[in-house]
């Protein structure tokens, strides 16, 4: 329930209150929104005598706004690019719903985008809006819906659904072994290759073989996708999930730098606010995706 509605703007005020701060001048607004001065000062005015607050400070070279005005347009900026979404979202499936799912990169291209067409051909009435996001990551000021999170059940305030767990391979182009690696520990020879969000993640692979290392260096990559690429082009090795890992390998582009017993440095999740608990779309997608997860789909 909405309450206060006399409080609530119009549309094309908040619209001419948004262009006048990005664009300086209500000449300019008028223009970029295909309305006339006078309509764009106007809405300025019924929009200030609406909230009984001065949103505008006027000079004879341009409008800027004041301080009240700065921090109410950065709201209404927000709300305004929701429903521009929430729009474009019902256009683009006006007879079912939709999910907004943000995605890890590697996991989406090489994991989820393969299996989708499938949930499109069982619930050809859902839309699933795909964007991707590094860690941390958050619901608060985000459209996503759902994720799928990496790591362990410490994203306070979610739903989690376990997918599989998160095994490594240690991998690397062909050219970068000069031998074969009969222990683990001749690896700390070769240059290692490092994620950002996890830059651990060669440490506790080690810790898992019954090796303590610490301070291991090497390049750093944003996303393991790139990080995968770079093993490829010989820049050192990788440790790669093993669903990207092993489409690599049976190219012959990747080999294993040390065959030795898989390691989990983590599980997959989806997680999404209690808030989208009853959200139609997101259960059909939950649905489906528990038949996808390993355990069910072997």
């Amino acid at each position: 329930m909405i309450t206060q509605r006399r409080f609530l703007p119009s549309i094309s005020s908040l619209l001419a209150l948004e262009a006048v701060s990005r664009l300086g001048s209500a000449s300019a607004a008028a223009k970029d929104l295909s309305l006339t001065q006078s309509a764009v000062s106007h809405q300025l005015k019924q929009l200030e005598a609406q909230m009984g607050v001065d949103l505008i400070a006027r000079d004879q070279l341009k409008l800027s706004l004041t301080p009240a005005g700065l921090e109410f347009v950065k709201e209404a900026r927000f709300l305004l690019e929701r429903l521009s979404q929430a729009s474009i979202k019902l256009r683009a499936n006006p007879s079912g719903g939709s999910l907004n799912l943000s995605i890890l990169p590697a996991f989406g291209l090489n994991w989820l985008a393969p299996r989708l067409k499938d949930f499109a051909r069982l619930n050809p009435e859902v839309t699933v809006n795909l964007q991707t996001h590094s860690l941390p990551f958050g619901f608060e000021d985000n459209p996503a819906q759902a994720a799928i999170h990496y790591g362990k059940k410490d994203w306070p305030d979610v739903n989690y659904m376990p997918l599989f767990p998160k095994q490594v391979l240690p991998v690397c182009a062909p050219s970068v072994l000069e031998h074969s690696v009969k222990d683990a520990r001749q690896l700390l020879t070769l240059p290692l290759l490092h994620l950002e969000t996890h830059p651990d993640s060669w440490e506790r692979w080690f810790h898992h073989l019954g090796h303590s290392v610490s301070g291991l260096e090497g390049m750093l990559f944003d996303q393991s996708s790139t990080m995968t690429q770079a093993a490829v082009h010989g820049l050192g090795v990788a440790l790669v999930p093993d669903f990207l890992a092993e489409d690599e390998i049976e190219r012959g582009r990747l080999v294993l730098a040390f065959d030795g017993p898989l390691v989990s440095l983590g599980g997959y999740f989806l997680v999404w606010p209690t808030s989208q608990d009853r959200h139609v779309p997101l259960i059909r997608f939950r649905n489906w995706l528990n038949t996808q997860t390993p355990e069910h789909s072997s």
